[in-house]
């Protein structure tokens, strides 16, 4: 799932839609009684927003309460891996043999959408094999129910109604009937699992035919969709995602941030270069990334890295993808070790080392339980303070030392 989207996709908002406050959804004893009474308060808000009363009759007539879905959004934050736990199944050798497969099958079309779009279209593989495994698993939850149960909930609901407001356009635009729309429990759609105010405004009909179908077996639409989200998102033709790099002894971990940016060349200077100890080719200006502290993988990130976060915001992801797409080409593994010893914080011990943090003078600048440049600059701040290696990274033992 694009999870994709859950995370895992980042949506477009459909303008206009976001008009009621989460307070309005309306607790009740029984979720289904209280769906139904949302569903009543919604309507008029649909029509107002162009949405006919016979799609809403379509839409809704088989409306079910999802209880599975509420659930899910309500514990999704508690699910943690390692990132090298992630990327032995993200990017799993079945993965890049069944992807090898897929770019065989359908290499004409992705020839066709790499040059019409100008994206890489090992990439565009990767986030289809991560996203549906290949169009193989998009999803059997009806997105109508998902998404008015979702927003009926409240936790998250203007960002639901939202998505349910693009969701009854797509019904009225005649992309896909009603009963043919399916996806994940979050209701994100299709071979690449598109939420539906990202198919408003991005999906593509590649061939002309009048629809722009993501839900069929036939994946062209959503792979040029795909494309053409990663081209409106700043793609740059040529351009790797981020190639991974060794970094010299005495390393000021304090440059691996984000927010400091210098050309391949100009690392190289001093000391950063490929895993075979070449310069990297001056693609553009990078960013040194360090997913896992000074003891995993550095990579030396590109423009392109921020293309793909759009899609997802999380670096896991985003790694997963770049790393598969470069093994769909015949690219070899990471070659760096990871910190196995190590185990992911999960989302109470996140909120526990941002709340710390906080209390010892290292603002983190608010306590959500996501590690975010706000918490790995004072994690960096506070590695400093305390004579440590200065990485950012918050492995189990740092949160240890703040207790």
């Amino acid at each position: 799932m694009r999870a994709v989207v859950l995370a895992l996709c980042l949506s477009l908002p459909l303008s206009g839609a976001a008009q009621t406050p989460e307070s309005l959804s309306m607790p009740a004893t029984d979720p289904a009684t209280a769906l139904t009474l949302w569903i009543d308060g919604f309507r008029p808000r649909a029509e107002a927003e162009g949405i006919s009363p016979n799609t809403m009759e379509a839409a809704f007539a088989g409306l079910t309460y999802l209880p599975i879905v509420v659930e899910r959004d309500r514990n999704q934050n508690e699910f943690t891996k390692t990132l090298w736990d992630y990327l032995s199944t993200a990017v799993s050798e079945g993965r890049i043999r069944n992807g090898q497969a897929r770019l065989a099958e359908h290499a004409g079309l992705l020839a066709e959408i790499e040059a019409r779009y100008r994206v890489d279209r090992h990439v565009v593989a990767a986030i289809w094999g991560l996203e549906s495994a290949y169009g193989a698993v998009r999803g059997d939850t009806p997105t109508i129910s998902a998404l008015a149960t979702l927003a009926s909930d409240g936790r998250r609901g203007a960002f639901f109604e939202r998505q349910l407001l693009g969701a009854l356009t797509i019904l009225q635009n005649g992309d896909v009937a009603a009963g043919d729309m399916r996806g994940s429990w979050a209701g994100a759609m299709g071979h690449t699992q598109f939420m539906p105010t990202s198919f408003l405004d991005l999906a593509q009909d590649f061939r002309g035919d009048g629809r722009r179908d993501i839900w069929s077996d036939d994946p062209t639409d959503a792979l040029a969709s795909t494309a053409h989200y990663l081209q409106s998102a700043g793609w740059v033709e040529g351009q790797p995602w981020g190639v991974e790099v060794r970094l010299p002894e005495g390393f000021d971990y304090t440059l691996a941030d984000r927010t400091v940016r210098k050309m391949p060349g100009a690392w190289a200077e001093i000391g950063v270069l490929d895993r075979t100890g070449a310069p990297v080719p001056n693609h553009g200006l990078a960013s040194i990334l360090l997913p896992a502290g000074a003891k995993g993988a550095a990579f030396m990130i590109f423009d392109n890295f921020a293309a793909i976060e759009r899609y997802n915001t999380a670096d896991s992801y985003v790694i997963a993808v770049g790393h598969l797409a470069d093994r769909l080409r015949g690219g070899a593994p990471i070659e760096a070790e990871w910190p196995f010893e190590d185990r992911a914080l999960t989302f109470a011990e996140r909120k526990e080392l941002q709340e710390r943090l906080t209390e010892a003078g290292f603002s983190t600048q608010g306590v959500d339980g996501l590690i975010g440049p706000n918490t790995v600059d004072a994690i960096r701040a506070w590695q400093l303070a305390n004579g440590l290696t200065p990485d950012g990274y918050a492995p189990p033992s740092l949160l240890e030392r703040l207790r």
